[in-house]
């Protein structure tokens, strides 16, 4: 066995270890069960019609009319061609889902502490810590995948800026150009911004280093170097950047054109989204100690606190029976913080936060200051409105904030950087370059901090919280007093629990230490001592909430929504029509049918407005002209059932008149006394508006009529004595949809604030709309360059490499 071998094998079997990791913890995988996620249920509805057409032509649509009226599939899934930095993520994620991404959080937090020059033991531990801390693993159980791919990836790119100011030029360029393009070929965008503060920090450090060591020529360079592989990264994901970009300044995360709400007050103007939407999810100040007792605040929203509960009897009292009084106790109102929604605590866990602080006594320079400074910053900004002058400093001059929702996730950089620190913390221990008695100091503030909010915690409990929750006012009137009261006392008794919890491991913990302090301890010895720690308490909590429960037959995942008899019955209508579900918030309807419904963090816009102001109130003008023929409701005996709608106005319609207006508030309100069979409204600001005659002839024989439909084609048959007007049931979108009359192109433009409008010469003629994004195809080709560029350098440094050998 030659040294490069004995080098690189137990990077070999720490890599074999993490697979086993993932596996061990997704076990249902390997029976080929498949994880039920909500949010990845709402997808499966969402993007069926695009699989479905790529499944039987080959082709990608980047339309969809099953939600929303329609809408690009880019933040979809759509799949771009020469988009090769996704084929590596493909090739990286080669575990089931969702055990590919604890692989990759592991894999690549050990990549970084191995830059950071950490043993490589200590380097897994904290790979665990990382990839184990409680959000990590909550977003897989719901969902969130591209936030977790996203996540995965943030170490990775640290690793390669990291090893760029270590001089490693090369190495570092490339680890950052790819890490960086796999981390947005995760296509989330708020992770990844998220990422960039973490970086600007980061930066900030270096340069004043730089400033004080006169190290100013060596930054610069580095700085142009990762600048280059910034680029280069771009590049890779050109495509979905680029049409990103495009799709962002229609939808919702853009500046309304309306000054009014659809209750007629007015509107708070902002360039993004609005602010109480932004920080709707914002952390709760008190709640920071979840990050070190993890049901501090009660753990989730819902609880199952047993039958050996305070709830459990009092849902006895209220007369229910046992296994009522028990389905009741399973999900019990715990969570007294103040955000909406909550699936479980952020929980770093109390060991890494032992660690941690103990770092903070022993650890010096720049890696500190950065570490530290981050998790300030995170912190502070996911206090959201509870911080509302920092919060509000950052929305209205800080580019791009004003663009994401849910600030509290802000602090996926606590869970990156928590554990860095941690780690060195542990490593400071082993080494000699401390003395023995600045390791004991250390040890015993830390000990004295965490211990001691431990026991205040749980001495004085009652004195310092009331456990009073957001919504206990309305389970008083649902219930009485006596049911939240009896809910208080479990949410009281889990606090309890988990202090108790939390007071244990630091005990452990600072004896683990004390003990090697003292020679009483093997350096391997309290290693493996915190390795299995810190996998006790963040696995602990994590299967409160991600178990093998969760897990259920692959169908059922992929096929989540079963064909009810209304579904049914709609299907038996082959023609082409809209569907309006009032009875379910979730995608079923877009599974089955074209749909007026959806779910998505980004809609349109101007369709968003529309079913605010109109669709959810029931505005049947407004349904008719989005073509919708059933609406999906509930009988008087309560039965689901499809409602036909007889006056939906079909996919194409002459009108005699359109109504030109000076603002979009004139013409949403329009829509409420429009007859859009016969008028339209049009915006006068609009470049080609006052071209456009108000009035038009349409005798009793003029017709329009769909021949041909696709996701991303539709073909029309018009006839018409004289020159009219035809307004489409389809959603206006500028910016890749085409219109052709006999085969010349032609402009078309947008009416009734949200649908397509073309002028149609009189006579017989076929009008074509094709969805051709140029996006696509100049992204594309830039992918395909910067895919070449990479192929090229990685190539060369491997030669020049070799060489140099």
């Amino acid at each position: 066995m030659n040294f490069s071998y004995k080098t690189i094998l137990p990077h070999l079997i720490v890599i074999l270890g993490f697979v086993v990791v993932a596996l061990a913890y997704f076990s249902p995988v390997l029976k080929g069960e498949q994880i039920y996620q909500s949010d990845i249920v709402q997808y499966t509805g969402m993007a069926k019609q695009q699989k479905d057409f790529r499944q039987s032509t080959g082709e990608e649509t980047y339309w969809t009319n099953s939600a929303f009226g329609g809408m690009p599939t880019y933040q979809l899934g759509a799949q771009y061609p020469h988009n090769y930095i996704k084929k590596l993520d493909h090739t990286l994620r080669f575990l089931p889902r969702p055990a590919d991404y604890l692989f990759l959080y592991l894999i690549s937090f050990y990549i970084l502490m191995l830059v950071l020059k950490v043993d490589y033991r200590l380097a897994v531990i904290g790979a665990l810590a990382f990839g184990f801390s409680t959000y990590l693993i909550i977003i897989l159980g719901v969902g969130h995948n591209a936030k977790a791919h996203a996540i995965a990836y943030m170490p990775l790119v640290l690793a390669g800026i990291i090893l760029c100011f270590q001089k490693k030029y090369f190495v570092g360029f490339l680890l950052t150009a790819v890490a960086l393009g796999l981390e947005l070929s995760a296509n989330h965008f708020q992770m990844t911004f998220y990422l960039m503060l973490l970086v600007l920090v980061l930066g900030i450090v270096y340069l004043i280093e730089a400033i004080q060591k006169k190290m100013l020529p060596h930054f610069f360079k580095t700085v142009g170097i990762l600048l280059i592989a910034v680029i280069i990264a771009v590049g890779l994901n050109a495509t979905n950047i680029m049409a990103t970009q495009e799709y962002v300044k229609e939808s919702t995360r853009s500046k309304s054109e309306l000054t009014i709400n659809p209750d007629g007050s007015l509107k708070e103007a902002s360039n993004g989204l609005d602010k109480n939407y932004i920080t709707e999810y914002s952390y709760g100040i008190v709640e920071t100690f979840n990050l070190f007792i993890p049901r501090f605040m009660g753990g989730g929203s819902y609880e199952d606190v047993g039958k050996d509960s305070e709830t459990y009897d009092a849902f006895r009292k209220l007369g229910a029976t046992p296994v009522q009084a028990l389905q009741e106790a399973k999900r019990a109102p715990t969570y007294w913080g103040d955000q909406p929604i909550v699936e479980a605590p952020a929980y770093i866990g109390a060991v890494v936060l032992f660690l941690f602080v103990f770092a903070l006594f022993l650890v010096k320079g720049r890696l500190k200051r950065w570490v530290v400074a981050t998790s300030i910053l995170a912190l502070l900004l996911s206090y959201g409105k509870n911080l509302g002058f920092l919060t509000d400093l950052f929305i209205d001059y800080f580019p791009m904030y004003n663009k994401f929702r849910a600030v509290s996730s802000i602090q996926v950089l606590i869970e990156l950087s928590v554990p860095i620190l941690a780690i060195f913390g542990l490593s400071r221990i082993l080494n000699d370059f401390e003395q023995e008695e600045d390791k004991l100091s250390a040890l015993k503030y830390t000990s004295l901090i965490l211990g001691g909010l431990g026991v205040l915690f749980f001495l004085f409990k009652g004195s310092l919280f009331d456990f009073a929750g957001a919504n206990d006012d309305a389970y008083v009137q649902a219930y009485g007093p006596d049911f939240i009261k009896a809910v208080k006392e479990d949410r009281m008794s889990l606090f309890s629990a988990d202090t108790l919890r939390s007071l244990l491991l630091v005990v452990t913990s600072a004896a683990a230490i004390w003990l090697f302090l003292k020679r009483k301890l093997s350096e391997t010895a309290l290693i493996i001592a915190f390795g299995v720690l810190i996998l006790i308490d963040l696995v602990g909590v994590d299967r409160r909430y991600v178990n093998n429960d969760d897990f259920t037959s692959a169908i059922q995942v992929q096929k989540p929504f079963q064909m009810t008899p209304a579904d049914r019955e709609i299907l038996n209508d082959t023609s082409y029509y809209r569907v309006f579900d009032m009875t379910s918030a979730s995608t079923r309807a877009s599974y089955y049918h074209n749909s007026l419904n959806g779910y998505h963090a980004a809609k349109l816009r101007r369709y968003n407005e529309l079913f605010d102001f109109h669709i959810q109130r029931n505005n049947i003008q407004v349904l008719n002209m989005l073509n919708t023929k059933y609406i999906i409701g509930q009988d008087e005996g309560g039965q689901v059932v499809p409602f036909g709608n007889p006056e939906a106005n079909g996919p194409a319609w002459f009108v005699q008149e359109l109504i030109t207006v000076n603002s979009a508030d004139e013409e949403i309100r329009m829509l409420d006394s429009l007859d859009t069979k016969n008028q339209a409204v049009i915006l006068k600001n609009l470049n080609f508006s006052k071209d456009i005659p108000s009035t038009f002839e349409r005798d009793s024989l003029a017709s329009i009529s769909l021949v041909d439909h696709k996701p991303n084609y539709l073909k029309y048959e018009s006839n018409n004595s004289a020159d009219g007007l035809a307004v489409f049931s389809e959603v206006y979108y500028e910016k890749g949809w085409d219109a052709y009359i006999d085969g010349q192109a032609i402009d078309h433009f947008r009416v009734n604030y949200v649908l397509r409008a073309l002028e149609v010469p009189k006579g017989t003629h076929t009008i074509e709309f094709k969805f051709e994004p140029q996006v696509v195809k100049t992204g594309s080709t830039i992918a395909l360059a910067s895919s070449l560029i990479t192929a090229l350098l990685i190539l060369s440094g491997l030669y020049f490499e070799y060489k140099k050998k």
